[in-house]
């Protein structure tokens, strides 16, 4: 008597110009990723490339930059460690993946 009866409402038929606004609204999405990979993503997996390629290339005898600031010459070599020269008869032992760079023969003296 007080209540009255509620019906539900029955949803609007889909048509083709709703599937537009939707790929219209992924649009900015899709953009932002595409400018995140080359602005970002892109130039760090460059960087990690030159990185791997200059400690697959050092030599003994080479000298170079740690991460820590150690300048000095490359003394021995192991498969992830190096013997860094730090003196004459100072050899510390670091990660391959601590060098920095790689400096001319005869910066250190």
């Amino acid at each position: 008597m007080f209540i009255s009866s509620a019906f539900a409402q029955t949803a609007p038929a889909a048509t083709g110009g709703d599937m537009q606004s939707s790929l219209m609204s992924m649009l900015p999405l899709v953009l932002m990723f595409v400018v995140l990979y080359f602005v970002m993503i892109r130039p760090q997996m460059k960087k990690q490339k030159e990185h791997r390629t200059m400690i697959d290339a050092l030599a003994k005898g080479d000298e170079i930059v740690t991460a820590g600031g150690l300048l000095g010459k490359v003394a021995k070599m192991g498969d992830s460690h190096l013997g860094l020269e730090i003196a004459n008869g100072v050899e510390v032992q670091i990660q391959r993946s601590a060098v920095v760079q790689v400096l001319p023969k005869g910066s250190i003296k």
